[in-house]
């Protein structure tokens, strides 16, 4: 082979949008739009049940919490089962869960389907996550991470406003069969993947106790704090606009959508250029503001407003800390990083939701977005203490692929 066919062969190594990249987008994308359609229907959905406020909260709250408690195992799984085992599983334990719903009529059945729901979105977007960081090259991964959320983000962009239109239309159990049938879609697009072969573990990795990676602590532990934000908009948003009277929810969460898929277009350049300093703090500040914009709403013009700057905050901070948690994990530990930084997601989210329920039900809906904004500052101070202790990193310098 001569330079010239070693210079193609090293470009096409390089490549993002490979025909295993589009698949693991195309995948994403339908599980996402599934799942996007019922976060603002199903608060609806627990009213239509004769719910209220807190319940709302704990409905959401045990979803994430049940995810939350299997991506260990799916992480472990991930390196001893493989990819499409964990995959396909967790997308049919999907399917089946949220099929389910049309023809629930209770909150106690709708609590158990929860939980099995959270446990098959715990695995199949562990295994998601892991499938793209597999696939995306080692030297493009902020980036290549960045144009993986844009399918998740494209969802967003249509189907809490699409669940919402046709909650309006047609019964929940037609709505929730129309979200089982993207799963199964989700599905077909996974199966046709090329997966890659799992490595051996190290024989001294034995401890069944082995719950997170280490490596991934910091940016995990950096996102909990603002994912705690979601449990308030994703829980609550629909039902306090309804109280103040507020219009344009549906826009919003379009907006908020579309932020984050401009965003997306450079700011995982930017971490692989610079850093997560170049993306953290501001990314974080615009969530900061959209918090308190919430906390004020006068208007809907505060509520788009609220959307661009939650959109773009999102968009700066969670691709880089996503490719940060596995960057300087090893090789045979990327599986666990990925679940590692899932956990602290859910965890916030799952948090967020239970905790603003009882202060909605104390306090008021304004005093949520006050509260997730106190814990995004908690976010950004914890990373300038860690700033004062880490020394500079470049992602391009470790390349553990």
């Amino acid at each position: 082979m001569n330079a010239q066919q070693r210079q193609v062969v090293a470009e096409q190594k390089e490549k993002i949008w490979t025909r295993n990249f589009i698949l693991i987008c195309l995948a994403n994308f339908f599980i996402f739009l599934g799942f996007q359609m019922t976060l603002p229907t199903l608060p609806l959905f627990v009213e239509h049940l004769g719910g209220n406020d807190q319940l709302v909260g704990l409905v959401v709250g045990i979803f994430t919490f049940s995810a939350l408690l299997v991506r260990p195992f799916a992480g472990h799984a991930l390196e001893t089962r493989g990819r499409r085992f964990v995959f396909l599983l967790g997308l049919l334990i999907f399917v089946v869960s949220v099929g389910s719903y049309s023809v629930i009529t209770s909150m106690l059945l709708l609590f158990l389907m929860r939980v099995v729901q959270g446990i098959g979105w715990g695995f199949s977007t562990t295994a998601s996550g892991t499938v793209a960081t597999d696939i995306i090259p080692a030297s493009r991964r902020g980036e290549g991470m960045g144009y993986y959320g844009l399918s998740g983000n494209i969802a967003l962009a249509f189907g809490p406003s699409l669940g919402l239109v046709l909650a309006a239309m047609i019964p929940f159990s037609h709505l929730f069969l129309i979200c089982a049938l993207l799963g199964v879609a989700s599905v077909l697009f996974a199966a046709a993947i090329t997966y890659k072969k799992v490595e051996g573990r190290p024989r001294y990795e034995t401890n069944k106790w082995d719950l997170y990676e280490k490596t991934a602590l910091v940016p995990s532990v950096l996102l909990f704090f603002l994912t705690v934000t979601f449990g308030g908009i994703a829980s609550f948003l629909p039902l306090y606009t309804a109280q103040k009277g507020i219009g344009g929810l549906q826009l919003y969460f379009l907006l908020y959508a579309l932020a984050l898929m401009v965003t997306r277009t450079f700011a995982g350049q930017l971490y692989d250029r610079k850093g997560h300093r170049a993306v953290f703090l501001p990314g974080a500040g615009l969530i900061l503001l959209a918090m308190l914009l919430l906390s004020w709403l006068p208007g809907e013009w505060a509520l788009l407003l609220a959307a661009v700057l939650y959109g773009f905050g999102f968009g700066m901070v969670q691709p880089g800390l996503q490719a940060w948690s596995v960057e300087r994990a090893p090789v045979h530990r990327k599986g666990m990083a990925n679940a590692t930084f899932f956990s602290f997601f859910d965890l916030g989210v799952g948090i967020g939701a239970m905790v603003f329920g009882q202060i909605s039900h104390w306090f008021g809906y304004p005093s949520i977005y006050v509260t997730a904004a106190g814990s995004v500052l908690v976010s950004m101070l914890v990373y300038l203490s860690v700033l004062r202790k880490e020394q500079p990193f470049h992602p391009r310098q470790e390349r553990n692929a």
